[in-house]
């Protein structure tokens, strides 16, 4: 993460947190600006969450946006602000290092362990699946679009997707997402219902697509193979933003 970066993710979150002083229970969310306006400090908020930034001082946040639209005067040099925003980048850096190697530590033993119940197996790949139900309909090809229904969790049971709760399988291409699901797909039959214990290095490995999932997690998915797309009905299907892609 480089500096310029945090501070302009500081500068949007300022946008939604320059009215702090007061009780933000007495903002109102009605306007479609304001509707917009909580969206933005949401989503940045969701971001630094990612990023391990856990020091904002909303108050701070406040007094600088307000004194920026104000026109007052700077009250830090820019040369502390830059020793500022160097400090602070590296406690969060050193925040998401270590969650990390807690996930990967916690995630080995964990496939460690699970490798040794009953129905488990692990392929080569170190992908790790039980049969939850068995079919008998034909098998996905790595070119097939597929509609699935699925529940990501994390080893700890902490669900971060569902399009169970969503109500509404999907449809997505057998390459186009992770590995492990590559792998797994293609291991099932029409009709048939997986556990898919995915390690890090076959899911998103370093690299976290939301706060929700930390960096080097290992995920767990029940998976239910519903059908194989008709190529001709196709127009170049792409895995929905909510599915699991690569």
């Amino acid at each position: 993460m480089k500096q310029h970066r945090l501070a302009a993710a500081v500068a949007l979150v300022s946008l939604v947190l320059a009215g702090c002083d007061a009780q933000t229970s007495d903002v109102e969310l009605k306007t479609p600006a304001q509707k917009a306006s909580y969206g933005i400090g949401l989503n940045m908020g969701k971001s630094l969450a990612q990023e391990g930034m856990e020091d904002l001082d909303s108050k701070a946040v406040a007094m600088g946006i307000d004194d920026a639209v104000s026109k007052k005067e700077q009250r830090i040099k820019d040369d502390e602000l830059v020793e500022a925003f160097t400090a602070l980048q590296k406690r969060a850096e050193e925040r998401l290092t270590k969650a990390s190697e807690e996930a990967a530590s916690a995630g080995k033993k964990f496939l460690e362990e699970n490798a040794k119940k009953q129905g488990v197996v692990t392929t080569a790949s170190g992908l790790q699946y039980e049969v939850v139900k068995k079919a008998d309909g034909p098998q996905p090809k790595a070119s097939d679009v597929v509609t699935v229904h699925y529940e990501g969790k994390l080893i700890d049971g902490k669900v971060f997707d569902s399009s169970v709760e969503r109500g509404s399988p999907i449809d997505l291409p057998v390459s186009g997402v992770i590995p492990g699901w590559v792998e797994g797909l293609q291991l099932m039959h029409v009709g048939e219902k997986y556990k898919l214990y995915i390690p890090a290095e076959l899911a998103y490995g370093a690299q976290s697509p939301s706060p929700l999932i930390p960096a080097n997690s290992v995920l767990v998915f029940d998976l239910e193979l519903l059908a194989i797309k008709d190529p001709s009905k196709l127009e170049g299907a792409e895995p929905p933003a909510e599915a699991p892609a690569q």
